[in-house]
C-alpha cells in the first residue's frame, strides 16, 4: 500500500516540511532536538530517516503522545529538557510555548532574587561566563578621531 506524501505536516502545532526526514523534521518544533527525537522514532518502531511527509494521521498521533508523556514510554529522564522542576519537583519535557513561558518565567525569577545569573540578565550581558571584553559590544560604536580633526573642532568651539 502506498502511503500519501504531504508537503506539510502539522506535529505538535508546528507546520514542518513534509521533504525533511523524521528526525530533522521533529528538531523544528521547540524543545524537541536531534537525541529526543531519535529516541522518539525508536520507541515508536519508525525509520528516522523516512520523509516526515508520508506520516499517517495515526503516526502523527503516536508521535505527539510520545513527546507529551515521554515517561509513560519509559523515555529516560535525561532526555527531559526540564528535570527537577522548580515549582513541581517533578521530571517534565515542555514543547513550544510552554517551554518559552517556563524559560521565561525562570529568568524572570533568577531576576527578582538577584542571584548573579538574575544580576547578568537585568544588565544584558553574557550569563554563562564567557568574556566580554573584546566579544559581544552593542550600540553605537565610536571611531577614533585624528589630531587635524580634533584640534578643527576645539578651534571652531
Amino acid at each position: 500500500m502506498a502511503r500519501e506524501f504531504r508537503r506539510i505536516v502539522r506535529v505538535l502545532d508546528t507546520d514542518i516540511d513534509g521533504e525533511l526526514p523524521l528526525v530533522y523534521g521533529l528538531s523544528v518544533v521547540k524543545g524537541i532536538g536531534y537525541t529526543f527525537s531519535l529516541a522518539v522514532c525508536r520507541v515508536l518502531g519508525l525509520d528516522p530517516y523516512m520523509k516526515l511527509g508520508y506520516l499517517t494521521d495515526e503516526e502523527v498521533k503516536n508521535i505527539e503522545a510520545v513527546v507529551r508523556e515521554p515517561l509513560k514510554y519509559h523515555i529516560p529522564d535525561w532526555y527531559y529538557n526540564r528535570r527537577k522542576d522548580y515549582t513541581t519537583g517533578e521530571n517534565i519535557h515542555l514543547t513550544g510555548a510552554t517551554l518559552l513561558f517556563h524559560v521565561k518565567e525562570d529568568i524572570e525569577r533568577e531576576k527578582k532574587i538577584k542571584s548573579w545569573r538574575g544580576v547578568r540578565h537585568i544588565y544584558g550581558l553574557k550569563v554563562r561566563g564567557q568574556r566580554t571584553r573584546t566579544t559581544g559590544r552593542t550600540g553605537i560604536t565610536v571611531g577614533v578621531k585624528r589630531k587635524r580633526t580634533q584640534q578643527q573642532q576645539q578651534k571652531k568651539q
